[in-house]
Order: structure tokens, then sequence, then C-alpha cells
């Protein structure tokens, strides 16, 4: 037994008896008119941290980002202006004006993976980017987070090359389900990001639209 299959097991092992009494962390969200729903996560990377809703079959994910303007962790309720994971908002003056105008206790990104050819050989990905929308985030004193959002990301659309396909062969589609049964067991999205692991874009590009989100999360 390789490595990787041996931590995957212990790792769902561990997963399963963490979490098998029931959560009080919820999520609901329309995605384009049809309801998501999953149990959320809070993932701690060092300063970093980020907020992720996860199911499988098919896999679909969908995760939050928020910190104050100068990266470091919320402690306010408040509104939280959505931008773009990759954007420049230093330099963005539609961005500047709408933060300056001193509605917003931070700044927020979000993201949605949905797999829509199974075992995830296509994907559809929304991203959000600056638009004047915010998140309103509410920190109550209880140990919970509370979100309420709606959102309108750039869709794009990811299918496994050809390539990747003929070499990764059977080896491949056992990481898959490995990383299925993972999320599966855990709750936390496991490699499900198409971009940089063997996927090409598509020429087409769309709208994702979320709709009615709501969200509570434990934080302690």
């Amino acid at each position: 037994m390789n490595m990787k299959i041996a931590f995957s097991i212990f790792f769902c092992l561990v997963s399963l008896s963490l979490f098998s009494q029931s959560s009080p962390n919820t999520m609901t969200v329309k995605v384009d008119a049809k309801e998501f729903k999953s149990e959320p996560r809070r993932v701690t990377i060092g300063r970093y941290e980020y907020i992720t809703g996860n199911v499988i079959n098919p896999d679909k994910s969908l995760r939050f980002w928020i910190a104050t303007i100068d990266g470091s962790q919320i402690s306010e309720s408040g509104k939280y202006l959505v931008i773009g994971e990759d954007d420049n908002y230093n330099k963005d003056k539609a961005f500047q004006a709408e933060w300056l105008t001193g509605k917003y206790k931070g700044i927020a990104a979000i993201k949605y993976v949905e797999e829509t050819k199974s075992p995830r050989l296509e994907y559809h990905v929304g991203e959000s980017t600056f638009n004047g929308e915010s998140i309103d985030v509410q920190l109550p004193g209880d140990g919970f987070i509370n979100l309420t959002f709606t959102s309108t990301l750039d869709g794009s659309w990811w299918k496994e090359s050809a390539s990747t396909t003929a070499f990764g062969g059977v080896g491949r589609i056992m990481n898959k389900m490995e990383d299925k049964a993972v999320t599966s067991a855990s709750g936390y999205d496991q490699n499900i990001d198409p971009e940089g692991n063997g996927y090409k874009k598509q020429k087409t590009l769309d709208k994702i639209l979320l709709t009615e989100g709501v969200l509570k999360l434990k934080l302690k």
C-alpha cells in the first residue's frame, strides 16, 4: 500500500470519528436557482484562513476568503466588499472609490467549483470579481460566524486534457476516488481545483449566480 493511499485511509477514519456527531455548521445557497446544502468547515493556514463547504457526486465546493483590508483576521460584524482572488485592488480606482465610502469592514473573495462529468473529467468554475457586491458578516459573540450573501461569479468550463487522461490511466482514476472519499468523510475539499492539475480551460465563459446564501459556522 503506497503512502498516499495509507494517508487517505487514515485521514478518512480520523475525520469520520471527529465529525460523526451532529455538526452545528450549516450552509444553504441557490446556485443558478438549484439548492446547494453542506456542512461548512474552517481552514487555517498560518495567518490566513477560509471557509469551505463541500459535497460529492457530483463534487461541489464553495469557498470564502474573508479578511480585513490588510489581510488580517476579521473581528467586526458588517459588510465585506467582494473582490477577485487575484485582483490588485490597490490600483483599482473603482474599488478604491467604493472602499472610501466607509461602508465596509474588510474584503471577501468567493470561488465555486462543480464537477460536471464524473469522475472529475469536467468542471464548471465560478470566481468572484469586484462589482460592488458585498457579504454580510455577523459575529454575535457566541462563538459562531454568520454569513448572508448573494453574488454573481465569472464562470468558466474546464475539461481534462486528452494526454492527462491517457497517461494518468487507472492510477489517476484511483487518486480521484481517494480524493472523493476524503471529501465525503471530512467535509473538506480535496484536490478539486482543475487549474494547474491537467485540465484545459474551454473557450465558453458565462456567469454563475449565487442567491439566498446563508451560512453558520462554529469558530471555537
